[in-house]
């Protein structure tokens, strides 16, 4: 299934570019857009500015911020290098912070047990601040969590192995 804003249902509101607010260290996100487009901005007061905008505005707000040259992307003050595993850890936590929302979660398991694809979307960390593997990548791994916690849930797996591995 390719993830994309302008496509039918599940894909579209799996889009960075859709309206699914959540909160993350305690600022609220409008769009998993608005907070990508807020990393490319110092200030953590713009930040939470940037991140109450969704899809294309934006988009536009972080268009002109040219963060490829350093490589050297901020959340609240804290400074963080595209490059780096500190960064990849910060992207995991943002997902699962929107992972929290239902809309957002009811759509990624309507999209089933296929492969999930961005076409529309950049490979080479120089050129994007969220690849289609670190977007696509994600999405499947927050999608077999979500299973994964329902199942136990479910039919109680944790308490059952609790009893037998105290």
């Amino acid at each position: 299934m390719d993830i994309k804003s302008k496509t039918e249902y599940p894909a579209n509101k799996l889009s960075n570019f859709a309206p699914n607010p959540f909160t993350f260290d305690g600022v609220k996100c409008a769009s998993m857009e608005g907070f990508l487009q807020s990393l490319k901005f110092k200030n953590p007061d713009m930040q939470k500015e940037v991140c109450k905008l969704v899809g294309f505005a934006a988009k536009k707000k972080g268009s002109k911020k040219n963060w490829k040259r350093d490589g050297i992307l901020y959340w609240q003050g804290e400074e963080y290098n595209r490059y780096g595993q500190k960064y990849q850890r910060l992207l995991t936590k943002a997902f699962r912070a929107l992972s929290k929302n239902k809309k957002f979660k009811r759509a990624l398991l309507a999209t089933g047990f296929g492969q999930l694809t961005h076409s529309i979307g950049k490979r080479s960390m120089k050129d994007t601040i969220l690849t289609k593997v670190e977007f696509t990548s994600r999405l499947m791994k927050m999608r077999a969590a979500i299973r994964s916690k329902m199942v136990s849930e479910t039919f109680g797996w944790n308490e059952t192995l609790q009893k037998m591995y105290p």
